[in-house]
């Protein structure tokens, strides 16, 4: 195959943002995704603001709004015997980043290929597998993949950047493990449906406790979007149980929700997320980089990870386009992309930490059934408080701009 400036194996959305900012600097580049299509559900639905931000300085804001979405406003915990207690307020952010979006992500990656496909040295290659890095003479000059019907074949490039996710193969080729930190909980994905009574304004994200489990409500326009989270390796028991088990489970923690638990059909419409807060030790080597979860796995918690890995992307795009454009990308060029990057993640992943020890273990446990009280009375009473969380939540401690030679110029976004 002919050789390309940038390869990117992976067309989640950092692949798919650093595709696009890439290709806006003149760069020519090549997202390999090994899957046909887009069209795959629960794999991290929120746009957080330095997300639609960024959109907006791309000139694609309006083009954004138009697609399908809701948007999450605030996060209310219930308080048994009590009202709920609003832990984070998005709507008191500066508007038009005063909430996040929720939109299916096939949605959300079909917006970002077709603005990318205007740029003529774009080129996104579907059902493209990678199965191994390119070496020679102590660099990778390039990445093996595999086609639909089996062809092997080689890509080489001046650069090959690795968005294809925590289970990394190219992370694996490298030989390169990532430092595990501990995680107390998995996550099973599923839907309940929204009566039309129910629709209208999204609410917002409801949490529930109980021993050893929780539950999560995400409202979406027409369905509910739930997470289940138990202890990490329950899985095998969890499907030993069986749909009528689960439901029950389900219904112990939202017996408002009781009423249409029977929308759970069978086990099959749980969908598994083994979850991973880890994160590489370097995310180079000579000729190679690894940003988004390839580079640093995140917890669910927040759903900070898809937009930390497109602020990841929208760094790479600024340091390593001019080296690309002059078809020469240095070590020193990977490390300003990591040096960049490496501090917002450790503060992030931190927090989570910080939050799976608090929250998440005391749950797991069976020690804890409810929401810490310190956290809830701070929010009750402290006004600051409710800001700090959706600030971090919608921007993280170091969001990125788009590049000056990615912007377009649009009409200002309206709130």
């Amino acid at each position: 195959m002919e050789k390309t400036g940038c390869a990117v194996v992976g067309g989640g959305p950092a692949g798919m943002m650093l595709g696009l900012l890439l290709a806006r600097a003149g760069v020519r580049v090549t997202v390999l995704e090994k899957h046909a299509d887009f069209l795959r559900d629960f794999r991290g639905d929120t746009v957080h603001p330095s997300t639609i931000r960024l959109i907006d300085e791309l000139g694609l804001g309006q083009e954004f709004r138009r697609l399908p979405q809701s948007r999450l406003k605030n996060v209310v915990f219930p308080v048994p015997g009590g009202p709920s207690v609003t832990m984070g307020d998005f709507d008191a952010l500066p508007p038009p980043y005063n909430y996040i979006a929720m939109m299916p992500q096939w949605d959300f990656l079909s917006f970002l290929a077709d603005a990318a496909a205007q740029e003529p040295g774009f080129t996104l290659l579907m059902s493209h597998t990678a199965t191994g890095l390119v070496r020679n003479g102590g660099r990778v000059r390039g990445v093996r993949f595999r086609t639909a019907d089996g062809t092997q074949d080689e890509l080489p490039a001046d650069l090959v950047v690795a968005t294809d996710g925590r289970h990394s193969v190219l992370r694996t080729a490298a030989g390169l493990a990532p430092k595990e930190f501990p995680v107390p909980f998995d996550t099973w994905w599923f839907r309940l449906p929204r009566y039309s009574s129910e629709t209208g304004e999204v609410a917002g994200l409801v949490p529930a406790f109980g021993p050893g489990e929780a539950l999560l409500a995400l409202f979406r326009n027409d369905y509910y979007q739930m997470g289940y989270l138990a202890a990490k390796g329950a899985d095998a028991r969890i499907r030993a149980e069986g749909v009528e088990g689960f439901r029950r489970r389900v219904a112990g923690l939202r017996p408002d929700l009781a009423d249409r638990v029977d929308a759970i059909e069978s086990l099959d419409d749980l969908h598994w997320l083994d979850v991973r807060l880890n994160r590489l030790r370097s995310w180079h080597i000579n000729g190679l980089l690894f940003i988004g979860d390839a580079a640093h796995a995140m917890s669910p918690a927040g759903g900070v990870g898809i937009n930390l890995a497109i602020q990841d992307a929208a760094a790479a795009a600024e340091y390593l386009a001019p080296a690309l454009l002059r078809g020469r990308v240095t070590t020193a060029d990977l490390e300003k992309v990591e040096r960049r990057r490496r501090l917002p993640t450790v503060i992030v992943q931190t927090v989570q930490r910080i939050m799976q020890r608090a929250i998440f273990v005391p749950v797991m446990t069976g020690k804890r059934t409810k929401f810490p009280a310190a956290a809830l009375f701070f929010a009750r009473h402290v006004p600051a408080f409710r800001k700090i969380i959706p600030r971090f939540i919608a921007f993280g401690p170091r969001p990125e701009h788009a590049p000056a030679f990615a912007r377009r110029a649009e009409p200002q976004p309206q709130p």
